[in-house]
């Protein structure tokens, strides 16, 4: 032993095999990864996996060992990640052909689930957004397919944005992946003719609601009004009823007031010729005690 130390050749190759050997051993993990230790291509284990409650700093991430030359280890990024969608077609409910823009925002929860799921050669994160990028388009056009073009320009559109992001999340826990969220970013009609008959479209189903809502109006209008008078004429008929004299007076100053008053907007005065005995003037005359 003491001659294989002694001989520098022999020391430094047992020196080099050593170093291989612990850099092949020891591993540091990072604290924004995850990973999956694979044996023989199999996974066997998870390093640092994420987990919603763990506070930063306190994971599994630093220096750990592995089986050198057997085990591998797939790492995958813990951060939330992007799908985007450009120009997506899509075909309302009434029939407007929309390009949109979308966007999809995902973690991987489950690190064994994604590697099992889109296989353990790597570019991991990759993958899974291939995977659910489809997916994404899928429920966008479904959700959208089910709604108006207007939908999208009120504050529907924070349900539509839901119900998207909860068809995703079902079929995302496949691939290990969590959707944190998800968004439509702008829904645009193709420009020229589509565009302007579009909006023709909606301008005239915009005039017939304006119309519609009028026509509404004008009849509980007239139902109030009609309630009001058929009230009025009770209460009149209550008054005559009690006091027939003083209903009597109090419906000839009414008359007096319309007749001989000028009305608002009405320039002039009104000239009436009667007799001093007519009786149309009999309240001016006073009443016997």
């Amino acid at each position: 032993m003491n001659r294989v130390l002694r001989n520098p050749i022999v020391a430094a190759i047992a020196l080099l095999v050593f170093a291989i050997v612990l850099f092949s051993t020891l591993v540091i993990v990072p604290e924004t990864r995850q990973g999956v230790i694979l044996r023989f291509q199999q996974p066997v284990d998870t390093v640092n996996p994420y987990r919603a409650d763990q506070p930063f700093g306190q994971t599994g991430a630093g220096l750990i060992a592995k089986v050198p030359f057997i085990d591998r280890i797939v790492w995958i990024d813990k951060r939330v990640l992007d799908i985007e969608l450009n120009n997506q077609p899509v075909l309302s409910t009434d029939q407007l052909r929309l390009e949109v823009d979308a966007f999809a925002r995902f973690r991987i929860v489950n690190p064994l689930q994604a590697v099992i799921s889109t296989g353990s050669a790597g570019n991991t994160e990759e993958r899974v957004a291939a995977q659910l990028e489809p997916l994404l388009s899928s429920a966008l056009r479904a959700e959208l397919g089910r709604r108006p073009f207007a939908a999208l320009l009120s504050p529907e559109r924070g349900a539509v944005m839901d119900n998207i992001q909860n068809a995703l999340q079902r079929t995302a826990r496949q691939y290990g992946a969590e959707i944190v969220d998800v968004r439509i970013k702008h829904a645009d009609l193709p420009d020229g003719s589509p565009l302007e008959s579009a909006l023709a479209r909606m301008r005239s189903a915009r005039e017939q609601e304006a119309v519609t809502i009028r026509a509404q109006g004008d009849r509980d209008a007239q139902v109030v009004r009609a309630d009001a008078e058929a009230r009025a004429a009770q209460i009149y008929a209550q008054s005559f009823g009690k006091d027939a004299e003083f209903y009597a007076f109090w419906r000839a100053m009414q008359s007096y007031r319309t007749t001989l008053v000028p009305q608002r907007g009405q320039s002039g005065g009104t000239s009436i010729i009667l007799s001093p005995q007519d009786g149309y003037l009999r309240e001016f005359g006073g009443r016997e005690r």
